[in-house]
């Protein structure tokens, strides 16, 4: 196998396109403790990227890569280029933590954009197709095609995409039309016979066509859009087409809760997720052509800057080779891995298993992708919506999937009169209108829904079954880490522990009640709950370590960017406390800085699954030499330590805690998968053959642990 040569990905990042480095944006060092957030993102990026480049990924997990690259940016500019552009808008001047104006970061996201998407296209253009080639997978022109192959093609343009095509003119009779946000589309101009003025039209390219029109032979495609153009003079008869231009444009997707203390909140979010398709244009992408006429039209009527326009040399909307994934090639994609029965539960095999019994013995710890969520934390909730001796259910819920077994089970437990609670977030970005239908459904079945609370998004990922027994009700509860979403627990790296904790039950209940209800100065000995507990919870664990000759303290997280928290970590590292930090994507912090966070390691973990679980360790968090390890849904952003609902849960069952020493032992070994953050801003990898391939260590780990003779 081809020896990967070692990474760099500097904040602003490095990438290298064709044997040259880009470095994205100037750094200044003496200027500040934190690194930018928007720029530590684009980093993050990058590293997705890399996984298209890396010739240890199979050839279609690549291709995956790429879009997933392409889909990430695509939110982005959504979410923070547009929140940017709003404040600059406003004459916002505010700097921040890292001492950049709005202005200044625009800018520099400009150029470090414009730099990963140079290194995207190359890889695509120069590494991804040629290599698919040579595996009898090809995007051809319309040029191209063999006469077998243009007839295929004609034929699905006249049955399939021709009768919904919609051109629509601009003239003073008829105003520039919208454009959806993410949408595909075709600018064309034309003009009659013996007529020196040109006219406009736009087409929108259907999302319900194939983007990609699968040709003759298995795994040739064509873009749909080449398949238009080839047939613009049906859509133009009579009419000579001067020149086309393909485009796509980004719009503010990010949704305006000022209101959200409004008496429906439901109606308010609905209200809003309407306005979303008419937010302001931020990003204009055009195919390179010679459709320059069509390009100023569309900057002066969007109102954008040219410097919103970005020029794509190979395949807009890169989202859309999902469609090439769906070909059968097993030999070019990640080995498949059926999800594991934690041991504890498949010892009962041929049995119906109860789950309450396996929980009263001993919690069930399951780390998921490798540990099956359906076995587990769905078959709880399916187990409990059956049984007869179940009285009630409670849970939060901020995405799930959109055939939901969990969802369906809680409606069959409503109606056969169990009470059953349900916090629904209705502002889980992007998921609004979802979570907007699946609470209608559940009300209907006569759930209690609560929607949120003002101010705060519930966010922690909690369910608590109370089942009588014996006279007497006991609680069973499951905290987790991720959603309660069986497709993404098939990719995301989280953990989930199920428990019959009368201890932790009790604490759940009155956190239940008081998320519903009302509650003030309530307190949990064994929970962090934000925005009450979390902050000072974790700031005073970090401060005992400090106290402590051999202070030591892990941090696992997808974002590092509060700066109280930067700040207090720097503090624990001048007092000589030991901290490895594991930060999937955005973080603010610098370490390895002399006399500021020499003892501060930072490192990312990029791989086959999204690393998605939240995990804090601290050496002497109960005591001398006795670990506090707690595990929840909480990332270190001011948003989630203060705006809100969130729970961290210690874990003290034995096997559970050695699972998860376990499972950080693993991450901090250095691995293929590993990028180190230097305090300079650059990230590197060393991918020397022979490290740990962290992900497959999981997967082993599991399979090993299937054994009675095993830890469990």
């Amino acid at each position: 196998m081809e020896q990967a040569q070692p990474d760099t990905i500097e904040e602003p990042p490095v990438i290298s396109v064709a044997g040259r480095q880009f470095a994205i944006g100037a750094l200044d060092r003496n200027a500040t403790h934190y690194l930018n957030r928007e720029l530590s993102w684009l980093s993050f990026n990058a590293r997705v990227l890399s996984m298209a480049r890396d010739p240890r990924v199979p050839l279609l997990e690549r291709v995956k890569f790429l879009a997933i690259y392409s889909s990430n940016l695509d939110e982005f500019f959504q979410v923070r280029v547009a929140g940017l552009r709003d404040q600059s808008a406003a004459g916002v001047r505010r700097r921040t933590p890292d001492g950049r104006t709005p202005d200044e970061q625009l800018r520099e996201i400009r150029r470090a954009v414009d730099r990963l998407e140079e290194s995207r296209q190359h890889i695509f253009t120069n590494e991804l197709l040629p290599q698919l080639r040579l595996q009898g997978i090809t995007i051809v022109r319309y040029a191209e095609l063999s006469a077998a192959d243009q007839k295929i093609a004609d034929e699905y343009f006249e049955e399939q995409v021709f009768p919904i095509l919609t051109p629509l003119a601009v003239d003073p009779g008829h105003p520039f039309p919208y454009i959806s946000d993410l949408s595909l589309n075709l600018g064309v101009r034309v003009r009659r016979s013996g007529d020196d003025r040109s006219r406009f039209a736009r087409i929108k390219i259907p999302d319900n066509v194939h983007r990609l029109v699968p040709l003759s032979e298995p795994g040739s495609f064509l873009r749909v859009e080449d398949l238009i153009v080839a047939n613009l003079d049906q859509l133009f008869p009579g009419l000579t087409v001067v020149e086309h231009l393909v485009f796509r444009v980004t719009r503010n997707a990010d949704l305006n809760y000022k209101d959200e203390e409004a008496d429906d909140l439901l109606e308010h979010i609905e209200m809003e997720v309407r306005r979303r398709r008419l937010g302001g244009a931020v990003r204009l992408e055009i195919a390179a052509s010679s459709g320059n006429s069509i390009r100023s039209l569309l900057v002066r009527e969007l109102e954008l800057e040219e410097s919103d326009v970005f020029v794509e040399s190979s395949l807009l909307a890169m989202v859309d080779l999902w469609d090439v994934l769906k070909l059968d090639r097993p030999d070019l994609m990640f080995k498949d891995f059926s999800p594991v029965i934690p041991y504890r539960i498949a010892q009962r095999t041929g049995e119906d298993v109860d789950i309450f019994e396996v929980l009263r013995e001993q919690d069930v710890f399951v780390h998921h992708p490798y540990e099956s969520f359906s076995a587990t934390t769905q078959e709880f909730i399916r187990r409990a919506a059956a049984d007869p001796a179940v009285v009630a259910i409670k849970m939060t819920l901020y995405r799930t999937s959109s055939d939901s077994p969990i969802i369906r089970a809680l409606v069959r437990a409503a109606e056969s009169g169990k009470q059953v609670a349900v916090l629904i977030e209705l502002k889980a970005r992007f998921d609004e209108e979802a979570n907007i239908e699946w609470a209608k459904a559940l009300e209907q079945a006569g759930v209690h829904v609560t929607y949120g609370l003002a101010g705060l998004k519930v966010h922690a990922k909690l369910t608590m079954v109370v089942r009588r027994e014996e006279g007497r009700m006991m609680r069973y509860c499951h905290f987790g880490t991720g959603n309660y979403n069986q497709g993404t627990a098939k990719i995301y790296g989280d953990f989930g522990l199920l428990t019959a904790s009368e201890q932790l039950g009790d604490q759940v209940a009155v956190l239940f009640n008081t998320l519903t209800g009302y509650g003030e100065d309530v307190m949990y000995p064994d929970i962090l709950v934000a925005p009450d507990s979390l902050r000072s919870g974790l700031e005073d664990l970090v401060r005992q370590e400090m106290q402590s000759e051999n202070g030591r303290v892990i941090l696992k997280t997808n974002s590092l960017i509060d700066a109280r928290t930067i700040q207090l970590l720097y503090e624990a590292s001048q007092a000589g406390v030991q901290i490895d930090c594991i930060v999937r994507g955005v973080c603010g912090l610098r370490p390895g800085v002399p006399g500021l966070s020499e003892n501060i390691r930072v490192r990312s973990i990029i791989g086959r699954y999204l690393e998605h679980a939240r995990l804090y360790w601290f050496a002497n968090g109960q005591g001398a030499d006795k670990p506090s390890i707690y595990m929840g849904s909480a990332d270190l952003m001011s948003r989630n330590l203060d705006r809100r609902v969130e729970a961290l849960v210690r874990v003290d069952d034995e096997t559970a805690v050695e699972r998860l020493q376990h499972i950080l032992d693993l991450n901090l070994t250095d691995g293929l998968q590993t990028w180190m953050l230097h305090s300079d801003g650059s990230w590197h990898r060393d991918a020397k053959e022979g490290r740990l391939d962290l992900h497959t260590a999981f997967e082993r780990d599991v399979l090993e642990r299937r054994s009675p003779s095993a830890g469990h």
